[in-house]
């Protein structure tokens, strides 16, 4: 297969999400601050719109094909909530500050383990385990955030998690 040098152009061009182009969407989240303003926190979108909802409008965000890629923003306190992916992994790899990480007993949700995650600190957590992050830290929190599937299913938030029950309009 022969390549154009204009036609080598345009796919690089299109496989590219630079940090200027980016923003951080504190909306698509912003439901969760019904439980408490501990849990604003911003998504900001590189490829596919991760399990956040319907971002299909959004020309910026990269076409996904088998994973999504995301970074989040959690301030200082703030709580990324207790939730579940059922049908995919995730992967939590910290770019600034300290993050405390703890995965929930599937069964009730009152039994966890915690870990405490900084600079370049990963962390993957396989479907059906129910997870929660804190940021311990100074500053603010700033991760990226993998999804293995195109398009996952939204997260369900179990009777243990403050989400549980709230709905997002």
């Amino acid at each position: 297969m022969t390549t154009t040098q204009a036609g080598l152009e345009d796919l690089i061009d299109s496989c590219i999400a630079t940090r200027e182009s980016r923003f951080e969407d504190w909306e698509t989240l912003g439901f969760q601050a019904k439980a408490g303003e501990e849990f604003r926190r911003a998504q900001v979108r590189y490829i596919g719109s991760g399990a956040t909802g319907n971002h299909e409008t959004d020309n910026r965000i990269l076409p996904s094909e088998h994973f999504t890629f995301s970074n989040m923003r959690l301030p200082v306190g703030a709580v990324g909530p207790e939730h579940t992916h059922h049908d995919v992994e995730e992967v939590f790899f910290v770019l600034e500050g300290e993050l405390e990480v703890t995965v929930h007993d599937v069964e009730d949700g009152t039994r966890t383990a915690s870990r405490v995650l900084g600079y370049r600190d990963l962390i993957r957590v396989p479907a059906g385990v129910p997870r929660s992050l804190r940021n311990i830290g100074a500053t603010d929190a700033l991760f990226a955030v993998i999804i293995g599937a195109q398009k996952p299913q939204l997260p369900t938030y179990p009777p243990t998690s403050p989400m549980h029950g709230l709905t997002r309009d």
